[in-house]
């Protein structure tokens, strides 16, 4: 009986252990489940386009999202819904952020379009406070029909107004087309991310796509037929809306019945990719112009074929590839009658690259930052704020393999916006924005190559903007008249160099405006400017600094002359090197030179050189407030009838104190008391005596707060 009454009761709790552990199971299963679902992505595709929704199961609101794609794609334009804001960093995230976040239950989908089908989609939700909530990657599920986009259309209003807008318009170049003549179309505040159509009258001549900023561009043919005459030229939407252009056409240039000569032009022996390439040239009228390229590796990558038209001219319009592989490339340009070799190098816009820990942060903030450069050479960082001043600048130098990092601690007292950091390794430069109390805007920067040039010189403009961005580009003469005025698209990456020929150019000091929409930015350059005209005069505003500490330089010489201004620091190295022009008046000031933060105390120099002209300057770097006090041997003289003289230095002393000197075998050889000048600065000199041993000695300051030692080596 017992045994019976044993078996039973461990049967109940065998029976209990197991009820218990499977609901413990299923609460688990459950909370899991709950956990993993938290937000929910989905996505539907059809070839290139994509629609990815996203909806919030858990009870934390969404406020922003990021997508990624893998490396061997990338976003060709995207599309959000009301109240939601984009932006593609240049890193290739494009992030997603709204005023008013996503509740339990709530969904938003946004449209992408991507260079590859079916494209796996790597995301991120995050709530207010920048945390993430969940991350994961959607596949995509393909439609047996593009997917439709109403919802986002809708909400955006394009539904309603198509594409078209009151302020929309577009533009030919040439302003005056003649027939058959090939015309390039842009317009700008149109909506974002749809497809047009043009037409000349009936007929029709392109379909094409406005960038994610309402702009677009791109090239087409006037055909033959048409007669000359005032012509309707019409961007119509897929609603049916249209904007139209009217104009007179010239009349069919002369044709050429005898033979052409096969010419091109366009093709620069440089080429970074992400280049938009425009490459022209004359052949055989009625004939093709065939150009077989050849890769670094010897292979035939493509075999591209253009008409030439009855004129005896032809072009040929391509973007150069991102991950187009780097290197030398040649062609054989034929049109079957004369054959041309060509040869050009792609290679990377960039040598210098610069990551931040992340694109966002708050006041108060330490910004971190991990870079890559030509190993073993030093890298110059400028830090500005939204308002254009620099705040800080500071001297890196590269690892054996061309690393390098750097911090910059911000305060509570930094304003929200976007902050630009510039880095140059050489004649090479960086640009990257981060954002403090907001996501980042890209924004509008042109650097030159140079400050002066020789007339005839090619100088290379490198612009920087959002992404596909169209810019209207001014060079302003001596005189404040315009010289020249172009219109540039920005690559995928959002940059361009431009090349500027400068044949023709009178001697004097130049200035480039880039414009786009209410954005611009400037820069000056110079071209013919002398060096060496009279003695130069320089001054800085302070006589001591501390490490981090902004300098203004000023001077006076002669007229429009050319001078390089040197900082270097107590060892003679040179630190930083910029070139500066005086004005009209002989006056040149610069205030883009900063102590470095990482500068040893002592006496650094300023230089201004000019030709055979040069003047300079010394002033005092005190140690910083964390390095405290400091001892420095600045030489040993020797004094006819007195003899050696040691000239000791202490920076950042308080009040009175005292030096005491220590022979190698620690034995007390002199002693000084000294009072401190009111920067901290204490400069004594001490007569060696003459039976003092050759040998190591110790100097150790004393000033009742702080201590500082050196030692140095005397010689017999």
């Amino acid at each position: 009986m017992v045994n019976n009454m044993q078996s039973l009761l461990a049967k109940c709790i065998f029976l209990s252990f197991v009820f218990v552990t499977a609901m413990f199971t299923i609460f688990s299963i459950n909370e899991v489940g709950a956990e993993e679902k938290l937000v929910e992505a989905k996505s539907i595709g059809f070839e290139e386009t994509t629609i990815i929704e996203f909806e919030n199961n858990g009870k934390s609101e969404i406020q922003s999202f990021r997508i990624w794609l893998g490396k061997d794609n990338s976003f060709k334009s995207f599309k959000t819904e009301k109240g939601w804001t984009g932006k593609k960093t240049p890193q290739g995230v494009i992030v997603f952020t709204t005023s008013d976040p996503i509740k339990l239950g709530q969904s938003v989908k946004f449209g992408i379009k991507t260079d590859n089908t079916k494209p796996g989609i790597n995301w991120k939700a995050l709530d207010k406070n920048d945390q993430e909530l969940k991350i994961g990657k959607t596949l995509v599920t393909e439609s047996p029909t593009k997917p439709s986009i109403k919802d986002i259309n809708k909400s955006t209003g394009v539904e309603k107004n198509g594409g078209m807008f009151s302020d929309s318009v577009f533009r030919l170049i040439p302003e005056k087309p003649n027939v058959g003549s090939t015309i390039r179309v842009i317009g700008e505040r149109f909506a974002s991310n749809q497809e047009y159509d043009f037409f000349l009258g009936n007929f029709f001549l392109a379909s094409f796509e406005t960038d994610e900023n309402g702009h677009f561009i791109f090239t087409t043919q006037l055909p033959e037929s048409q007669r000359a005459d005032r012509v309707e030229f019409f961007v119509k939407d897929k609603q049916g809306n249209q904007k139209e252009l009217s104009l007179r056409i010239g009349e069919l240039e002369s044709r050429i019945v005898e033979a052409v000569r096969l010419t091109i032009s366009g093709l620069p022996p440089k080429i970074n990719p992400g280049d938009v390439i425009l490459i022209t040239g004359t052949g055989n009228p009625g004939g093709t112009v065939t150009a077989n390229v050849v890769d670094p590796e010897g292979k035939t990558v493509t075999s591209d074929a253009v008409s030439v038209n009855t004129q005896g001219k032809w072009s040929f319009e391509t973007l150069v590839s991102i991950d187009t592989p780097l290197g030398k490339y040649s062609a054989e340009i034929s049109d079957g009658r004369d054959t041309i070799l060509k040869s050009w190098i792609v290679e990377s816009s960039k040598t210098i690259h610069i990551t931040p820990s992340q694109i966002k942060y708050e006041a108060g903030d330490i910004l971190l930052f991990n870079g890559t450069g030509l190993p073993n050479q030093n890298v110059e960082v400028i830090f500005e704020n939204p308002q254009g001043t620099e705040i800080y600048s500071d001297i890196i130098q590269t690892d054996n393999s061309g690393f390098f990092d750097f911090k910059f601690e911000t305060e509570q007292s930094f304003v929200d916006g976007t902050y630009v950091v510039f880095a140059f390794q050489g004649d090479k430069s960086e640009i990257v924005f981060i954002g403090i109390g907001e996501l980042p805007e890209v924004q509008l920067v042109a650097k030159m190559d140079k400050l002066n040039y020789n007339a005839g010189d090619t100088a290379i403009i490198s612009l920087s903007g959002p992404t596909s961005a169209t810019l209207t580009l001014l060079i302003i003469d001596p005189s404040d008249k315009n010289k020249l005025s172009d219109t540039i698209t920005l690559g995928p990456d959002g940059r361009k160099d431009y090349e500027l020929d400068l044949s023709g150019y009178a001697s004097g000091v130049y200035t480039i405006v880039a414009t786009r929409a209410n954005a611009q930015t400037s820069e000056v350059f110079s071209v013919g400017l002398q060096v060496g005209s009279g003695s130069i005069d320089l001054s800085l505003t302070k006589e001591v600094y501390e490490p981090g500490d902004a300098m203004l330089i000023l001077g006076n010489s002669g007229p429009n002359i050319l001078v390089t201004l040197s900082l270097l620091d107590p060892d003679g190295n040179e630190v930083r090197v910029k070139e500066t022009f005086t004005s009209k008046e002989g006056k040149f000031s610069e205030d883009s030179f900063r102590i470095p933060s990482n500068a040893i105390p002592g006496v650094w120099t300023i230089k201004a050189k000019s030709g055979p002209n040069f003047s300079e300057v010394e002033v005092e770097i005190l140690p910083s407030m964390e390095e405290g006090m400091v001892v420095l041997i600045e030489g040993i003289d020797f004094i006819p009838g007195v003899g050696k003289i040691i000239k000791i230095k202490v920076l950042g002393a308080q009040q009175s104190g005292s030096i005491d000197i220590f022979s190698e075998t620690q034995e007390l050889i002199g002693h000084l008391e000294f009072i401190a000048t009111s920067s901290g600065i204490v400069a004594q000199p001490w007569p060696v005596p003459n039976d003092a041993p050759a040998g190591n000695y110790t100097i150790k300051v004393k000033d009742g707060f702080n201590s500082a030692e050196t030692s140095f080596v005397l010689e017999k």
